[in-house]
């Protein structure tokens, strides 16, 4: 049973995970305004950022390359996760309301499993038009080099884990549709709260002392502010085991709880007919 089923794992999941990337690849005019939308976003906040250290040379502890360097990869990173699927009609609130999420639990493939592919997709091209943008950023300058090559593997590591955690908390968030139908208002909140508390505006270290114990205990500055401080050397590598055992906590925590709530959405699921 074993042996006959792992052959056609890797292909459902290959021809699952591709649908959004080949969606965005026919449709030459997305690909122009991503390129044009991330070019601006590093444009716009590199100059930003040498503005404010214009007149001063260190700030929160921060040099200028340090904070241009942070903010640029702040940018790439978004885009890691920046593909609509709406477009498509293949959000989980889209289901819900066009009655057709059913069809996820009829499928030899578990809705959990189709939501993992669809997410591993998404993430995979968003991450090659960061790895893109992040050989341009080092050829022209913009980026600096990671702190040390322990630092550049730490980052590595820390960003993978900052990414699982943060797919975890959009799954919580549209596994609330089962239950509440509707959450654009929880998307909008959660995408504030989490370029906000995870350092995507600005380093935590610009904010009061108060802001940074309150996002210590949430998970968002696991997705984003602990890899990118590794990179510029903020955070040192001695620090490296607490803070991956944190990330690796919040990771076992979220995927307990949606796997919960993936079970209780099945029993609300009802298919009337043939």
């Amino acid at each position: 049973m074993t042996a006959t089923a792992a052959p056609t794992t890797f292909p459902r999941a290959w021809r699952t995970a591709r649908v959004t990337p080949l969606a965005e690849l026919l449709a030459p005019g997305r690909i122009a305004a991503t390129a044009v939308r991330l070019g601006l976003q590093v444009f716009l906040v590199t100059c930003l950022w040498r503005a404010l250290y214009a007149g001063t040379h260190s700030s929160a502890g921060l040099v200028k390359e340090q904070a241009v360097s942070y903010a640029v990869l702040a940018a790439l990173a978004t885009r890691i996760r920046g593909l609509d699927r709406g477009a498509g009609r293949d959000t989980v609130i889209q289901h819900i309301q066009y009655g057709t999420i059913v069809y996820w639990f009829l499928r030899p493939v578990p809705p959990q499993r189709y939501y993992l592919y669809r997410a591993l997709g998404d993430q995979a091209y968003g991450f090659a038009w960061a790895a893109v943008a992040y050989a341009l950023c080092r050829l022209t300058g913009v980026l600096q080099a990671p702190a040390s090559a322990g630092a550049g593997a730490a980052f590595a590591v820390s960003l993978l884990l900052g990414q699982i955690v943060l797919y975890y908390l959009t799954l919580l968030i549209d596994l609330l549709c089962f239950w509440t139908i509707q959450n654009n208002s929880a998307l909008l909140i959660l995408q504030f709260a989490q370029n906000l508390l995870s350092g995507a505006y600005a380093p935590l270290w610009f904010f009061p002392g108060w802001f940074v114990a309150m996002s210590a205990v949430l998970p968002f500055q696991s997705t984003l502010n602990v890899p990118l401080s590794l990179y510029i050397g903020r955070i040192p590598l001695s620090d490296l085991p607490a803070q991956l055992a944190v990330q690796a906590v919040w990771v076992l925590l979220l995927a307990l709880l949606t796997r919960l709530l993936w079970r209780r959405a099945a029993a609300r699921v009802v298919s009337q007919g043939g």
